[in-house]
């Protein structure tokens, strides 16, 4: 009686073990499509950023880097990895897992680096976005002049959106402030906006800060826990003599 619950004991074992396996597998397969239809959406509105937007004026230094770009490059590495993810787990291919976790391992480096350069040169980015800012205000003003001053552009949008004028007031712009600096349509009697965009722009960072914060955090814990399932099924396939298939 002994030897035989101990036989069915072994025959149960991995029974219990695949199923795990299997609920990992498609746990996997689950979560990378759902960051694969987040990644093709953010795709998306940056393309639609692309076509019907454009904010690198304002950043000269950085205009390759605009909002637009940024969404497009950042939705392309979320979509090719969720897929590669999607695909490694469902077909149990090894070379796959191996590269959604090499790929995840370098994002999550990037990331960090990011958020230290950010905390470690927090002085000197401010100082550089303020000059850029000024510099490319100072590009919409010289171009007012000389075309159709009823023409938008990035500093229009950007005024009308967040209420301020200028980088730092409405000096900033001399004798041709537009009328996005006003606080109504008509700009009669002309009141203007009294804050800043610069001190808009901090004052909105600052306020997002925790969020954003918890927002990476959160993000390197899944990328963590999808680098774990990924070692576990990739290590699964090879004890099991399935190779690359």
């Amino acid at each position: 009686m002994f030897k035989w619950k101990l036989t069915r004991g072994e025959h149960h074992g991995p029974e219990m073990s695949q199923s795990c396996l299997n609920c990992l597998k498609y746990t996997m397969c689950v979560v990378n499509f759902i960051c694969w239809i987040c990644g093709t959406s953010v795709l998306g509105f940056g393309i639609y950023l692309m076509m019907n937007s454009k904010f690198s004026s304002l950043i000269p230094t950085l205009a390759s880097m605009n909002i637009a770009n940024t969404l497009v490059i950042t939705g392309t590495i979320v979509t090719c990895i969720s897929f590669l993810g999607f695909l490694g787990a469902l077909k149990e291919n090894r070379c796959l897992l191996i590269s959604y976790f090499i790929l995840l391992f370098i994002l999550m480096l990037a990331e960090l680096s990011i958020a230290c350069a950010l905390l470690i040169f927090e002085q000197e980015i401010d100082s550089f976005f303020e000059k850029d800012l000024m510099s490319s205000l100072v590009q919409s003003r010289d171009s007012r002049k000389t075309v159709n001053s009823t023409i938008k552009d990035d500093w229009d949008r950007v005024q009308s959106t967040f209420q301020c004028c200028g980088v730092h007031n409405v000096s900033d712009w001399k004798d041709n402030v537009p009328t996005s600096c006003c606080q109504n349509n008509l700009c009669k009697p002309k009141q203007y906006w009294g804050e800043g965009c610069y001190e808009k722009f901090k004052d909105w960072f600052e306020s997002n800060f925790l969020s954003t914060g918890a927002g990476m955090i959160g993000l390197c814990v899944i990328e963590v826990l999808a680098m774990c399932f990924s070692v576990t099924l990739f290590c699964h396939i090879s004890r099991s003599g399935l190779g690359y298939k």
